[in-house]
């Protein structure tokens, strides 16, 4: 009852009285529940505390319930699914990887370029092979933290900004399982401390042509931060750990074949809205502006883009400089 309680008696201040996420959860939801599930999560997923964010990303991720949606909540476990994702689409065959057909078809994509440098007043890029290419108008998706370092004559107070933009580092651990009734959920998120994985997904149910016929996959996502939670082992040391957690979870039953386990570590994953966030952005953004060089995608925007809207953000950006070609 403490749930519905501190629902009832949740504070109703104004706007100006939420102060971060914390602040926000208390208002919609109450202490136990806020405190319980989402700020739980929270540590888990974005390896910071809510009091540490601000609410810039929530949009429709998290639903505000209505009052008698609440009291059904408290009298049955049947409610309504109200989660923001009510559908998706995935290619039937070769995953999601075939998206991309088309745009590759139809563009010049050259591989093994890295940049290391980028020369504003000379309109020229560096590559890590030795070559240098010149450029009339620069559109990036680089991620921010290591575009700035790149550009040559960035100021110091720039190049800190860009060193404060915090985003989560994921191992993500796949396992492959000799049955193909693991679950017929899309995806799960874990609340546990003693779970480490924080959310998990199963490929053969966005396609079966994911997974031979007869098996399943999972994919566990285990959370780091270069800035609050430093990943300080290698990605394989955690495949023990993450399957021993899907048995006491009944995922992965004590007699199911083990087909498949593998580690790897993805550097870029979620953008954290910490409070640091707004001001640094701002720095940085303002001084790629300056520069004429554009921005685009998850990790130029700096923001929490699905891949809709990361494609929304590269049209944008293309935009930008079709309009500064025509003034």
């Amino acid at each position: 009852m403490n749930v519905l309680r501190d629902f009832f008696e949740r504070p109703t201040g104004s706007a100006d009285s939420i102060r971060n996420y914390e602040d926000w959860l208390m208002a919609c939801y109450g202490r136990t529940y806020a405190e319980t599930f989402p700020m739980q999560y929270t540590r888990k997923y974005h390896t910071t505390t809510a009091d540490n964010m601000s609410t810039e990303w929530v949009g429709p991720r998290l639903y505000q319930a209505k009052l008698d949606e609440v009291l059904l909540g408290t009298l049955s476990p049947h409610t309504a699914n109200v989660h923001y994702v009510q559908e998706y689409r995935y290619p039937a065959r070769n995953g999601f990887i075939s998206y991309l057909d088309l745009f590759k078809a139809q563009s010049n994509v050259l591989l093994n370029h890295r940049v290391v440098k980028v020369n504003p007043k000379g309109r020229e890029l560096h590559f890590a092979h030795g070559a240098v290419v010149q450029y009339d108008h620069l559109i990036s998706s680089v991620p921010l933290p290591e575009l700035i370092p790149m550009i040559a004559g960035t100021p110091n107070d720039v190049l800190e900004a860009s060193q404060n933009l915090a985003c989560t580092n994921l191992v993500l651990v796949n396992v492959g399982v000799a049955r193909p009734d693991v679950s017929t959920s899309s995806w799960i998120y874990f609340y546990d401390d003693d779970m480490p994985f924080s959310r998990i997904s199963f490929p053969r149910t966005f396609s079966s042509s994911t997974v031979p016929d007869g098996a399943s996959a999972i994919q566990c996502e285990v959370y780091f931060s270069r800035k609050y939670r430093p990943l300080n082992r290698p990605p394989e040391e955690f495949i023990e750990p993450v399957i021993d957690g899907l048995r006491r979870c009944g995922l992965i039953r004590e007699d199911d074949k083990i087909l498949h386990r593998s580690a790897m570590h993805v550097p870029y994953a979620n953008i954290i809205f910490d409070l640091d966030r707004a001001g640094a952005l701002s720095t940085v953004h303002g001084y790629l502006d300056d520069l004429g060089i554009a921005y685009c995608g998850r990790y130029g925007d700096w923001g929490y883009l699905w891949t809709d809207t990361s494609f929304m953000s590269g049209e944008n950006a293309a935009q930008q400089v079709l309009d500064r070609i025509t003034l």
